[in-house]
């Protein structure tokens, strides 16, 4: 996608947006249900939770920005809530479809957020505050930890690696 005319720091974190957007579609490939779902006798976060909180983020996110909507595991994951060991989680098939719908409604709200919006401070929880910009650039962070994650536990798991071509 190419960026409009915005500010050169949100324009950063627009390329990093859509690097990702692509990097966490790529980092699914191929990955079972069944697969997305292993721990390999661990405590470490899998696939499928990585994958859906990843997906709830971006719904949050578009949700400060105007965007009201709510993803298909919006109760598995509203609030934060980690991972849990007695849930199946939603197929990688239907966190994809929502990452597919959100990614450009998020997108688009972006490019039209305002200095103004960008700048305005929020409560992110009792005591703790942070502007909404501060909040994207956390957000993109993020989203480059978990897809790499999910890349790790490709190849714990016998899959090729994440592909970037």
């Amino acid at each position: 996608m190419e960026t409009q005319a915005v500010s050169p720091r949100l324009n950063a974190l627009l390329d990093l947006y859509d690097m990702q957007t692509d990097f966490f579609k790529r980092a699914l490939v191929e990955i079972s249900d069944e697969d997305a779902h292993k721990r390999l006798d661990t405590k470490a976060n899998h696939i499928a939770w990585l994958a859906g909180s990843l997906v709830q983020q971006r719904f949050e996110l578009a949700g400060m920005f105007g965007v009201a909507e709510q993803p298909v595991a919006n109760e598995l994951f509203k609030n934060n809530q980690g991972i849990r060991d007695d849930i199946s989680y939603p197929s990688l098939t239907v966190l994809k479809d929502d990452w597919k719908a959100i990614s450009p409604k998020l997108r688009e709200a972006l490019l039209k957020a305002s200095q103004e919006k960008l700048d305005s401070i929020f409560e992110m929880m009792p005591g703790f505050s942070m502007t909404h910009y501060e909040l994207l650039t956390f957000t993109i962070y993020r989203e480059a930890s978990c897809i790499g994650q999910i890349a790790l536990w490709r190849r714990l798991l016998g899959y090729d690696a994440l592909k970037y071509d």
